[in-house]
């Protein structure tokens, strides 16, 4: 193992870190990046083991303690995912902990009308009289009562697998969701079109092998700096591959791709799937199939082929405004590729047709026919740190464990193991997505929402409209800080988070990672799993014996008992514990079987899917109406539990430019914030590199209006209007990029002028339910 140590430049200015060449098939070098405080010895400090809760790579670190408080970070070099290289949101993000503006009581809102400090009993005991309230209005046997909740892809599995149980095993209700919703909802949604359940195929060390790496709508340099990093080492190194970039944005990624060989596709926002269809086109066309793969291990060639023949590189042109030699240029890279890499992220799942556009980067690989060998994989990318545990516990309203709601036999299956009987568990019809809760809220069908984590205040689309229905029911908050959406809260409880509480948490491409508690939250801010375990027991949940219910006490315990249930199942975790986790000096990729401790590193080598009838996590749907498949339909089209090609049209998106509003809007993130900055805002550093929300648009779309960089315009959507700085770029004409981080928390004379959400329309995929932040139509003026 060959390694160097950083020195301590800055890495908000230098964001990727010093380059560790290395060639095709070779380890990636070690290279360990150190934050401390000014002055610290590292000597002198206790070294806690945790992981990245600011983005979805799963970064493992090491936090200094000193003297009860955390003083720093250092990358843990024996770790898979990174082997010690830590971005800018690890290296700064953890001095959020010790931000002065904490939540440490409770909070309740009194006669007057305001949210005053309280008392532990007092705020549990007004959410226990609202919940009872609600459970005894229930109504008929088989509805669900009025209480939905609301989580995060922050939460520890832990967390999410006693949510989970409460609301699905106990209360019985399916109106659970996360803001994975509004991230990664369409990996999933995509993963079980094509393969009959979730799970990541590849891994990151296929970044080690690829000759080809193609990045549909993932801007890999902003969302996971250390990723890119791995992938820029390889461009430095022997045999680099070839990378191909789609996305109408100049970035980084895009920049490398045309610097080493490859291709940047930048197609108009919401033609993707056209462009996809173009792709596949020459895909069967050049001859560049593997048929004896296809034959072998899929269902849906023959209709694959006859859509996509609609398609050639003529007419995707006019779609999608890309030249046709270069969408056959990108096909041969992609048909000739010997080892090739796929990875899909928010610029496909945020926009139109999200599911069918990210499905066809799965038939991609299915056609080629590599999957589950070293370099031949997809990862349809998470945004948030542990939105896979939300999808595998089913807190984002799924049934846990990748089970099928529409499987009587799952639904047993689940019920025995929480000791609970079946009909406990609502499963008459699909679970209530995000938007529906939201729906139910501002229509007055939903009493109690109870927020954990998440700030939709900003995050959600058509802010104005949420503003007004998060104000209906009794809502919960459960968070660090206070926030937008606390201010507009019942009660609101004060959390810990990564670094103040144990558990575990999984990444995109499946590993998992313990984050041991390293110092103690502030005043009374507990663990979100010690406060949802205190609802239940005032509550008094019991399962069918009489027992307590959630039978679990500590992380560990809930752990032991989530990896029990999961035995048998694509997610099986029942090879690992808190303690063999403790033992290993790297994360663990899932699938983990009883006795495998060392995971599996790629799914489907062999060309088994976990689509058959009896074990698909789902049967499918309509890619263009959303509608379900029924499960005899199922049956008899897959009988056998294969790979599933499926395809659809292109349809234009309902919003696009018109005279009044020339330009398409796409919102997105920045390298140094994370999702509405309640902790990367709190970050001195972080905070200094980004401190204000900007607009940006293409150079010749500025000189014909007349603007200049740095000028502060407006961007007049349809239903709203913010103000930001300029900045230019040489990507695609008629575009605008606005980040979504922007609230008012830290910025109340500007209330509602600088949150892009105020402009994005709720409109969601018909398929994954995940909202169209990349859809909408704006104009641009100077100020």
């Amino acid at each position: 193992m060959t390694g160097t140590r950083a020195a301590r430049p800055s890495r908000i200015s230098d964001v990727w870190g010093t380059r560790t060449p290395y060639a095709a098939g070779a380890e990636w070098p070690v290279r360990v990046d150190t934050h401390l405080d000014d002055g610290v010895d590292p000597d002198a400090v206790t070294w806690v083991r945790s992981a990245s809760l600011l983005h979805s790579n799963g970064d493992a670190f090491d936090l200094a303690v000193l003297d009860g408080r955390v003083v720093g970070v250092r990358g843990r070099a024996e770790d898979r995912v990174n082997r010690g290289r830590l971005g800018p949101k690890d290296l700064y993000g953890w001095q959020a902990l010790r931000s002065p503006d904490r939540l440490t009581r409770p909070l309740v809102r009194d006669a007057r009308g305001e949210l005053v400090e309280s008392d532990w009993d007092t705020a549990m005991e007004r959410i226990v009289a609202h919940t009872r309230q609600l459970l005894d209005e229930k109504g008929p046997s088989g509805s669900q009562p009025a209480i939905g909740f609301y989580t995060s892809g922050q939460l520890f599995a832990e967390d999410n697998w006693t949510l989970a149980a409460i609301a699905h095993g106990a209360i019985g209700t399916t109106h659970v969701d996360g803001n994975t919703r509004l991230c990664t909802a369409t990996a999933a949604a995509a993963l079980k079109e094509s393969f009959g359940a979730d799970g990541q195929p590849g891994s990151y060390d296929d970044v080690d092998h690829a000759d080809t790496i193609a990045l549909f709508g993932h801007n890999v340099a902003a969302t996971q700096t250390v990723l890119w990093a791995r992938i820029l080492d390889r461009l430095a190194g022997d045999d680099p591959p070839r990378l191909l970039c789609v996305d109408p944005r100049d970035t980084p990624v895009a920049h490398a791709a045309r610097e080493n060989g490859g291709f940047h596709l930048a197609p108009r926002p919401g033609t993707n799937l056209a462009l996809m269809n173009g792709l596949l086109h020459e895909i069967v066309a050049g001859g560049w199939v593997d048929r004896a793969y296809v034959d072998a291990h899929t269902v849906g060639y023959d209709a694959l082929a006859e859509l996509v023949a609609k398609y050639p590189p003529e007419r995707v042109a006019t779609m999608c405004g890309v030249a046709p030699g270069e969408i056959r240029a990108a096909a041969r890279l992609l048909g000739q590729a010997e080892r090739l890499l796929s990875t899909v992220l928010q610029g496909f799942y945020q926009s139109h047709q999200a599911t069918a556009a990210s499905v066809a980067v799965n038939n991609l690989h299915l056609l080629r026919g590599m999957l589950g060998r070293p370099g031949c994989g997809v990862l349809q990318m998470n945004g948030q740190p542990t939105a896979e545990n939300t999808r595998e516990t089913g807190a984002d309203g799924d049934i846990a464990g990748f089970r099928n709601w529409h499987n009587p036999d799952h639904v047993a299956e689940l019920a025995r193991h929480w000791n609970v009987d079946p009909d406990r568990i609502p499963h008459d019809g699909p679970p209530t997505h995000a938007m529906q809760i939201f729906e139910l809220a501002e229509q007055g069908e939903l009493g109690m929402l109870w927020v954990i984590a998440t700030n939709p205040a900003v995050s959600l689309p058509e802010l104005g409209r949420v503003r007004d229905l998060l104000r209906r029911p009794f809502l919960v908050v459960q968070d660090l800080y206070r926030t937008e959406t606390t201010e507009l809260a019942d009660v609101v409880l004060p959390a810990a988070t990564g670094g103040e509480k144990t558990g575990t948490f999984t990444n995109a491409d499946r590993t998992v990672h313990l984050s041991e508690q390293a110092v103690a939250p502030p005043g009374e801010a507990r663990a979100d799993l010690d406060i949802l375990l205190d609802f239940a027991r005032r509550m008094d949940f019991r399962d069918r014996d009489g027992a307590p219910f959630p039978p679990w006490h500590d992380a560990a315990s809930a752990f032991t008992d989530w990896a029990a249930s999961t035995a048998g199942r694509p997610c099986d975790y029942t090879g690992l514990s808190h303690d063999v986790l403790r033992s290993r000096a790297s994360g663990v990729q899932w699938p983990c079987p009883s006795g495998q401790t060392d995971g599996t590193e790629r799914l489907y080598a062999d060309g088994a899917f976990p689509a058959h009838p009896d074990f698909c996590e789902d049967f499918g749907h309509d890619l263009a109406s959303g509608t379900p498949v029924e499960p005899d339909d199922y049956r008899a089209w897959n009988p056998e539990g294969r790979a599933m090609l499926k395809v659809t049209d292109y349809e234009p998106a309902a919003e696009l430019p018109d005279p009044e509003h020339p330009f398409a809007l796409v919102t997105g993130r920045s390298i140094y914030h994370f999702h509405t900055r309640t902790k990367t805002g709190r970050a001195p550093e972080l905070q200094a590199a980004a401190p204000e929300v900007w607009v940006e648009c293409s150079t010749a779309d500025a000189d014909r209006l007349g603007l200049a960089e740095d000028d502060m315009v407006e961007v007049v959507g349809v239903r709203g209007t913010i103000r930001g700085r300029l900045r230019t770029t040489h990507g695609r004409e008629g575009v605008l990029f606005v980040p979504f981080h922007y609230g008012y928390w830290d910025a109340p004379d500007r209330a509602h002028d600088r949150a892009a959400n105020e402009l994005t329309p709720t409109e969601w995929d018909p398929v994954s339910k995940q909202p169209l932040f990349k859809t909408s139509a704006a104009n641009l003026r100077r100020v």
